[in-house]
């Protein structure tokens, strides 16, 4: 029997390799540092709040995302009929911090009632426990190649796909004869990171709107309303950072949580205070651009494939763009196989 290929990042670039490669009867192992797939399609359980919205789930990775591709609407129309998914939203305001401006249309953009999560959780769901093994919560640091297989935490691969930020991805690839999987990172852009304040009130004391894009502001780009995005009219808003307060806040996020509850005070002007909240920090939220290649694949002892995908690979940073990366690259490994 071949041997499986590894898929090293359990997000949605992850786990749509996964099912390209299951779908040709290719069985995977895939390495996920999360203790559940996801990546930045991330939620976090409200706890502790002191409010009655305690269970509650929250996005505080990726905002929303838009499905142009004809393969991923494919997949996300199924999702939305099974109730994974719904339509959250064509209009988004614009606002600075004098406040809200005005409304501003665009494509639509898709949330999950339960998080974003479950969505990535749903196309793991679908995959066949005889192809797939899932080890969570497990860091790779390094790939080796012995016996003409590629050997990751111990154990043997025909082949890998690498679905991660590609600073992570550099750091397990120090080994020589892996340099030509570096040199298709060569060109890695800036990757910025991101804080997002979760604020949680008693009520609804805002004016109504879905989202709003916070123009040259030193302090937040970004606030959704989770309520509106859930679908369940919950007073909760989530606050994206610049890339600079989140680098000035890293080894510690919450201290940037009254600069941010002060910025987003100024555009949303709320009538009530929050009861609760909380800062996640995202180290590597999203590359400044997207290589118009839909993925990249080196042979590494001249004879073993190495592939990596993600949202900085086919004309990202995008939800989307991830998918179809995944799913791309899934093809090429299981053609090559």
């Amino acid at each position: 029997m071949s041997l499986p290929v590894a898929i090293v990042g359990g997000g949605i670039s992850g786990i749509a390799c996964a099912a390209a490669l299951i779908s040709r009867d290719v069985p995977v192992t895939i390495f996920d540092r999360g203790y559940r797939v996801g990546g930045r399609l991330a939620t976090q359980t409200l706890r502790d709040t002191g409010t009655s919205w305690d269970g509650r789930v929250v996005d505080v990775g990726a905002s929303y995302f838009t499905a142009h591709n004809d393969q991923f609407r494919a997949v996300v129309d199924l999702l939305e009929e099974q109730g994974v998914l719904r339509q959250w939203t064509d209009t988004i305001h614009v606002g600075d911090a004098t406040g809200i401006i005005g409304p501003k249309l665009g494509p639509m953009r898709f949330a999950a009632p339960a998080g974003l999560q479950s969505m990535v959780q749903a196309l793991a769901d679908q995959l066949p426990d005889e192809l797939v093994t899932f080890q969570h919560q497990v860091d790779v640091s390094d790939i080796d190649v012995s016996e003409g297989a590629l050997v990751i935490r111990g154990e043997q691969f025909g082949a890998a796909a690498l679905c991660a930020p590609d600073p992570q991805l550099l750091t397990m690839l120090d080994r020589p004869v892996m340099q030509p999987v570096r040199e298709l990172l060569a060109d890695s852009s800036m990757w910025e990171p991101v804080l997002a304040l979760i604020t949680v009130y008693n009520e609804v004391c805002w004016p109504e709107f879905d989202g709003i894009f916070v123009n040259d502001d030193a302090v937040i780009t970004f606030i959704a309303n989770d309520g509106s995005r859930r679908g369940d009219a919950s007073p909760v808003l989530v606050t994206h950072s610049t890339a600079p307060v989140a680098a000035a806040h890293l080894t510690a996020p919450l201290t940037a949580a009254p600069v941010m509850m002060a910025a987003l005070a100024e555009v949303v002007k709320p009538a009530c205070m929050p009861q609760w909240f909380n800062v996640k920090r995202w180290t590597y939220a999203r590359p400044l651009t997207g290589r118009s290649e839909p993925f990249g694949i080196a042979m590494v002892a001249n004879a073993l494939s190495v592939g990596v995908a993600g949202d900085s690979w086919a004309g990202g940073p995008r939800t989307e763009a991830a998918w179809v990366s995944g799913s791309e690259l899934g093809r090429a490994l299981a053609l090559l196989r």
